[in-house]
């Protein structure tokens, strides 16, 4: 069974990381994919992105890396003959988020949602956290 690991990946986290290493152990073939998110603004070009994802999968012989920005999720799905996405969720916020949009896949093309459980050690890490603090720069010591 092939699925799918969709995101921004701006920029791939250590969470993303661990959700992509427990999804190649659960299916046949994943694969990640950076897509387009219109409620975000990018800060990684999608090649940089793409790259990240490869270096962080190269020990991952059932993961592949692609790209997709123009249209529907389910739409990528069709095309390549995907049936089930995969999502990482750190919390209830997060699954409040993500079960509109798994009804909503299921809805208009059949497209099953296989939830994730974040790590409790990296529940608290975003890639809108990793920017933060990467713009912030290295603590001052004490």
């Amino acid at each position: 069974m092939r699925a799918l690991f969709p995101g921004s990946f701006d920029p791939v986290t250590q969470g993303h990381q661990d959700v992509l290493r427990r999804a190649a152990l659960l299916f046949d073939e994943v694969v990640v994919c950076v897509m387009f998110n219109p409620n975000k603004t990018g800060r990684f070009p999608i090649t940089e992105r793409l790259d990240r994802l490869r270096a962080a999968s190269t020990d991952l012989s059932n993961v592949t890396v692609d790209s997709y920005t123009g249209g529907l999720l389910v739409d990528y799905c069709r095309r390549v003959g995907i049936d089930v996405v995969v999502r990482g969720v750190r919390g209830v916020r997060d699954l409040d988020y993500e079960m509109p949009m798994a009804r909503m896949n299921r809805e208009l093309a059949g497209v099953e949602t296989c939830f994730i459980a974040a790590d409790p050690a990296l529940a608290h890490i975003s890639s809108t956290l990793v920017t933060g603090m990467s713009q912030i720069g290295p603590c001052p010591e004490r």
